[in-house]
Order: C-alpha cells, then sequence, then structure tokens
C-alpha cells in the first residue's frame, strides 16, 4: 500500500512539473517567437468594411486574407483564391477558392467575399471606403441607391468559385483584392455582435496568419498564429504585437531595452542612431498636405489659398525640421507610384516645388481684399498630437505668420478625433496624408472628386471630375495616363489642397528579426513570413 501510495506520489510530482514546465518553459519560449513593434495611436475599430486607417490596415493585413496577397515586391499572389481565369474582354474574373478556415474551424466560402463586398457598398454601412469597389460593375449605382445589390458584379457561382464582372478593364484591379475593404467577412459573426462588431478582439473571426487573442484598448493587441490559416506551416512566428506608444523617448527606451524589435523614430533620436546597423530608412508611397475647408467663404477664394502654398518653405521643413529623407512635394502624387509598367508618374509629370514669398504676400492681400477682411484674420490649423506632427504644424504657423502675417490657432488633437473632425468638416486647415491603396495615380487624384469621403475641404471641380471619371473606364491606358496628369494640373493649379512632402520613414528594427516585409506602397509590415530567430 505504502509503495503504491509513492508512485501515486511520483506521478502527481511528475504531473505538476510537466505543467509548470508548459506554463513557464514554453511562455519563456513563446516570448522569444514573439515579434513586438509599436505605433503611435490604436485602430478605431478592426471592421474591415469601415477602416481608413494604417494602424488598423496593419493588423487587418496580418489578421485577415482576401483573394490575394502582395508579396515582397508588392505583386499580387494567390491568398484565399488558390487561382483565377480573367475573361478574354479582361472584365470578368473567375476565383478558384483553396480549402481555407476561419479562426473558428468554419470554412472561408466564396459567399463570405460576397457578403463583405456588398455590405461595403450598402450605403446603410456608410463606409467611407466603399468607392474603392468602383471598378466593380453597378458597385457605386448600389452605393448610391440606384441598383439593388444582385446587380453589383460579384457573385458566389458556389462555395468555392466568386465571379467578378467588372464596369471596365482595369490594370489595378487584382492587386485591389488584398486590400483590407476586399478581405472576407462571416456574416453570422456580422449580425451576431451588430454595433460591436470588430471592436473587441472576441467579437471576429480571423482567416489570416494570425488570430487577435487579446485588445487591450489604448495600451495593445495581441496577436497569436492561426493554426487554421491555409499556410500555417509557413508562418514561423508562435505571437505578433503591436503596442500603441505616443511618447518616442518611451518607445526608443523600451527598444534599448530590448522590451520591442521595432520603433519609428523621428529626427529627436536620428542623429543618435546615425551609425547604428539597426537604423531603418523605411520608404512609402504616402503625400502629406493641407486640406482647406471649402465649406467656408474664407477658403473659397483661390488666391488666399495659393498665398498659403507658396508662404511655406518645404525645402526647409522636409530637411530641418522632418530629417527622415521625405522629400518636398509640388505635387499629390508621390515617386514611387507608376505610370505605366516601364515609367513612374512623376517621371512623366513634373511638379515643380513652390515657394515663393513675395507672390504669397501679393496674394494674400489681394485674396482679403476680395473678401473685405483685414490682416488681422485667425485660422486654426487641425492636425495629429504627437510631438512630430506638432514640430510640423508649429513650423507651418511660423512661416504663415512671418510671411503672411496670419495668426494660427495650432490645435493637435488625437489621431481618432483628427480623423473625425476631418470626416464631419469641423477644420479650417486639416493636415493631412494619403498612402496608396493600390499602385496607380488614380489611388491618390480619386479621393479629391466631387462628393468624395476623403476630399474633407469639399474642393470641386468639373474638368477634373470628367477627368477622373474618364479615366477609371478608358481601356487605353497610356491616353489614361495622359488625362490624370491634367487632372492632377488642375487640382495643384487651383490649389485644391497645398502639398507638403512625400514622405520617408526612419525605424529602428533589430538585426534578428527577418522575413517580415515592409509595403511601400502601403506603409506597414506584413510578418506571414516573419521570424525572431536568436531573439
Amino acid at each position: 500500500m505504502r509503495k503504491n501510495r509513492w508512485f501515486l506520489f511520483t506521478a502527481i510530482i511528475l504531473v505538476l512539473s510537466m505543467v509548470l514546465t508548459a506554463c513557464g518553459g514554453g511562455s519563456d519560449d513563446a516570448s522569444k517567437n514573439t515579434l513586438v513593434l509599436t505605433d503611435k495611436s490604436e485602430p478605431p475599430n478592426l471592421d474591415s468594411a469601415k477602416s481608413t486607417d494604417q494602424v488598423s490596415f496593419q493588423i487587418l493585413t496580418n489578421a485577415l486574407e482576401g483573394l490575394m496577397r502582395l508579396d515582397k515586391n508588392q505583386k499580387p499572389v494567390p491568398g484565399i483564391a488558390e487561382s483565377y481565369k480573367l475573361s478574354s474582354d479582361k472584365l470578368t474574373y473567375t476565383f478558384h477558392l483553396r480549402d481555407a478556415k476561419w479562426s473558428d474551424g468554419k470554412a472561408v466560402t466564396a459567399q463570405d467575399f460576397e457578403y463583405a463586398w456588398k455590405r461595403a457598398l450598402n450605403p446603410k454601412t456608410a463606409s467611407q471606403y466603399a468607392y474603392i469597389l468602383e471598378p466593380v460593375k453597378n458597385a457605386m449605382e448600389y452605393n448610391a441607391g440606384t441598383a439593388k445589390p444582385e446587380d453589383v458584379g460579384v457573385k458566389a457561382l458556389d462555395e468555392k468559385t466568386l465571379q467578378v464582372t467588372l464596369k471596365a478593364p482595369s490594370p489595378y484591379f487584382l492587386e485591389l483584392t488584398a486590400f483590407a475593404t476586399f478581405m472576407p467577412q462571416r456574416q453570422d459573426i456580422v449580425e451576431k455582435y451588430g454595433d460591436k462588431f470588430a471592436l473587441e478582439a472576441a467579437n471576429m473571426v480571423y482567416n489570416g496568419p494570425f488570430s487577435i487573442d487579446k485588445w487591450e484598448h489604448g495600451v495593445s493587441v495581441h496577436m497569436v498564429k492561426n493554426n487554421h490559416y491555409w499556410d500555417s506551416k509557413n508562418v514561423k512566428l508562435a505571437n505578433a504585437e503591436v503596442k500603441f506608444l505616443k511618447e518616442e523617448s518611451t518607445r526608443v527606451n523600451l527598444y534599448k531595452t530590448n522590451k520591442i524589435d521595432f520603433t519609428e523614430i523621428t529626427k529627436d533620436f536620428a542623429d543618435a542612431f546615425k551609425s547604428s546597423p539597426e537604423r531603418t530608412v523605411l520608404k512609402e508611397s504616402s503625400a502629406w498636405y493641407i486640406e482647406f475647408n471649402q465649406r467656408e467663404g474664407f477658403f473659397k477664394n483661390k488666391k488666399l489659398r495659393q498665398a498659403i502654398e507658396l508662404a511655406i518653405d518645404k525645402q526647409t521643413l522636409t530637411n530641418q525640421i522632418l530629417k527622415t529623407g521625405s522629400v518636398a512635394a509640388g505635387g499629390l502624387v508621390p515617386p514611387d507610384i507608376h505610370a505605366n509598367v516601364n515609367e513612374k508618374f512623376r517621371d512623366v509629370s513634373k511638379a515643380p516645388v513652390m515657394y515663393d514669398p513675395k507672390k504669397a504676400k501679393q496674394l494674400w492681400e489681394e485674396g482679403l481684399k476680395e473678401e473685405g477682411l483685414t490682416s488681422s484674420v485667425k485660422i486654426e490649423l487641425v492636425g495629429d498630437d504627437t510631438t512630430n506632427s506638432k514640430d510640423q504644424m508649429e513650423y507651418v504657423s511660423d512661416q504663415l505668420q512671418k510671411n503672411l502675417g496670419l495668426k494660427i490657432t495650432i490645435s493637435p488633437v488625437t489621431f481618432k478625433e483628427r480623423l473625425q473632425r476631418g470626416k464631419d468638416g469641423n477644420f479650417q486647415m486639416l493636415f493631412s496624408g494619403w498612402g496608396a491603396d493600390y499602385n496607380d495615380a488614380m489611388s491618390y487624384l480619386d479621393i479629391f472628386t466631387t462628393g468624395q469621403s476623403y476630399n474633407r475641404g469639399k474642393w470641386s471641380n468639373a474638368e477634373y471630375d470628367a477627368l477622373i471619371k474618364k479615366s477609371k473606364n478608358n481601356p487605353d491606358f497610356e491616353a489614361r495616363v495622359q488625362d490624370l496628369i491634367k487632372a492632377e494640373k488642375i487640382l495643384i493649379d487651383d490649389q485644391g489642397i497645398a502639398p507638403l512632402y512625400y514622405r520617408t520613414r526612419l525605424s529602428l528594427l533589430k538585426p534578428y528579426v527577418k522575413g517580415a516585409i515592409w509595403n511601400t506602397t502601403w506603409g506597414f509590415y506584413d510578418f506571414k513570413g516573419a521570424s525572431v530567430d536568436g531573439k
């Protein structure tokens, strides 16, 4: 009897030691196989039909997957779609889905894509990104309420076959299917959580390389490898975490003490890491500019808008304030965006950087006189409350005070509030930026058409609208490029916006991080194939 008790006691100790090893050693191993990144703000939501910002897209690209996925060269490769066929008239895509599952084990179906796309287009959803589905036949008609959902050119032929019909041949449509708005959604999950859908980690399901297991608001989003993902054997990380840290000094200290593996830095720390091999230049296709609220009479005056553009020395802004390698902008479309297969848009369309304080002062005084105003005008400039953004806003304020005598009130607000104030038109001047959704000038120029949701200042020009509309359905791609060049010139000449710079970012990246793909078009990391060997 005593012998049996001894064996029982030994067995219990053995089991407990195994449990403790699994909890302690397993957790330690997991932490060593975790990629930890930072961002300045958390996403407002993770509803792929409604998300509008880079923070959300960074997380969604790693937790969800569309028909296609972009590779290290930013070219579309098969994602949930194992293959596709394109009709001879280049109007109909037939996608054949692979055997893929959601994180709860249910199959990913063609109906999940049809539902997601039509939900984004449904006027009741009020998706600001509905316009990106415009290449699809009758997409915008349904969004405008003049067509029925069954008229839209996306249809699940069966569980594994999705047919998409376009209104005209599109040079970038396949790339679009990797974008967040085109990712699938489960109707049962959306309807189960209603207004709470995608506001918590548990209120979603995932079909990408990772699942979100914890979303601590204001702190971080934590992801774990999704073992139901169709290509999980090639996902090397056990975990990935995005920490939300506004203060740069905090991020750098955590990086130096090996608590995080990646963080962006600004000029304040650029020199300190100037010779470090861990300092990384992140090129991205994003343009930054000032939007003028043209709902108000003041900024309906073209001369006043032109004066502000000419009064800002953008070369000094990039060289002395930013110090990240960003390039002063004279146009909207960044240098890396294609015009055609062989040329970049900026190579075929020159856009000189303008700075002429004397001319600016002349236009300012003429504009004020036309509006019956005095020189003691006060204007609010709204932007993010990060240190980097505030530095830029202060520089712009100094320039406008010095060259125009304009008194600027700077309003640094949270990222979420800036997005909302832009959406509501609650600003006079808005510090804005736009990153490409796909590598084509249309991704930028489309947003300034009349009535477009991201045209925050409500600038409007009939000739511009006509050129953009024509370019969306023009099968002559070379003629299309020429029309887009004309459109951008109209936007800049009429000062629909005041271009500032094309952004390049600096960051710190641990040398043991391998295989993470920096997407220059979208401006964030895809870490499906990333590893942290030697962490």
